[in-house]
């Protein structure tokens, strides 16, 4: 029997959202393990340096490494210092696997009937999901990008990739070198709700990106809504029910009652195909997410609803992967 590889998610958010999985990829058996360390950026690079060489891969959580907008990208200094505790073991932050593995799902989202042309859409943060923004973009989405309200509170819509690309360029050079923390939740502030930018949320039919970043500000009510995200456990599903949602997606499979970040999806699969990081390109993720079987979770979560009437059928039945 293959030896179990193990990999670790070090993340920036609440350690309530601590979630450990053990699975089979590809053959392989794999233990999959989230820790938070509650925004402590101190502790996270200790952390990582004590994993170093005792761990398969370690992932970065609730930070990206880099913000990326076609093919500039700009280093987040903290997220630098985080993979740089590590000297032996591979580190990576999701952003290798998310570009393809959000491509396909808004693919399979449209092959599978659900309708996104003309839909209005509000993408919270595109700059560390462009592949979804394109995809999206793509599709015929009526998107609004709220980059510039959920990443620096200024509640002014972007409509266009063009003007995000052109804004991307004067304004990464500067974000990326302050704290990671004054542009995204980290550690207590995953859990509060701040309801802010209503007149999106209420324009929008579906919502789209990073969960945190869609919670921190969501309304009391979002009824009807379709949610495009990742990462949420059994308490947000229920949240998002009680608040009138219709339906979610989610990028990566449910693993054990909740979905895993990207980050610890893209470790798991570095760990067990043995190859490095950036040996891996976004074709090559695309064939292993296909040769593993991992598809997008889809969940109804109203009872007077049906997947088909949403355009969901072909993901009628849950995702889980066997324990």
């Amino acid at each position: 029997m293959k030896a179990t590889k193990r990999v670790v998610s070090v993340s920036l958010g609440s350690s309530r959202r601590d979630h450990v999985w053990e699975t089979e990829l590809l053959g392989v058996p794999v233990r999959m393990e989230r820790v938070g360390t509650d925004g402590d950026l101190r502790r996270a690079i200790q952390l990582i340096g004590e994993l170093d060489g005792r761990v398969d891969a370690i992932g970065l959580g609730g930070i990206d490494l880099y913000i990326r907008v076609g093919q500039r990208r700009w280093v987040f200094r903290d997220a630098l210092r985080m993979a740089r505790a590590a000297r032996r073991t591979p580190v990576v932050d999701g952003s290798g696997l998310k570009h393809s593995l959000e491509r396909q799902t808004v693919q399979q989202l449209v092959q599978s009937g659900f309708r996104l042309k003309g839909r209005r859409t509000l993408l919270v943060l595109a700059v560390d999901r462009f592949g979804m923004a394109e995809a999206l973009v793509q599709a015929g989405a009526d998107v609004l990008f709220g980059d510039l309200g959920f990443g620096l509170g200024v509640g002014v819509p972007i409509r266009s990739l063009r003007v995000l690309s052109g804004l991307a360029r004067v304004v990464a050079p500067v974000v990326t070198r302050l704290p990671f923390q004054l542009f995204y939740p980290t550690g207590a502030r995953q859990e509060q709700v701040v309801p802010r930018f209503g007149g999106w949320y209420r324009w929008a039919e579906v919502i789209a990106g990073d969960f945190h970043a869609i919670h921190r500000h969501m309304p009391p009510r979002l009824e009807g809504k379709f949610i495009l995200t990742n990462t949420v456990t059994r308490e947000n599903l229920q949240e998002l029910r009680d608040r009138g949602v219709a339906a979610i997606c989610t990028t990566t499979p449910n693993l054990g009652g909740r979905s895993f970040g990207t980050n610890v999806l893209e470790a798991a699969l570095v760990a067990v195909t043995g190859r490095r990081p950036e040996e891996l390109t976004e074709e090559d993720y695309r064939q292993l997410v296909c040769a593993a079987g991992l598809r997008p979770r889809v969940e109804v979560l109203q009872p007077h609803l049906r997947a088909e009437d949403l355009g969901l059928g072909a993901f009628a039945e849950p995702q889980n992967l066997r324990q």
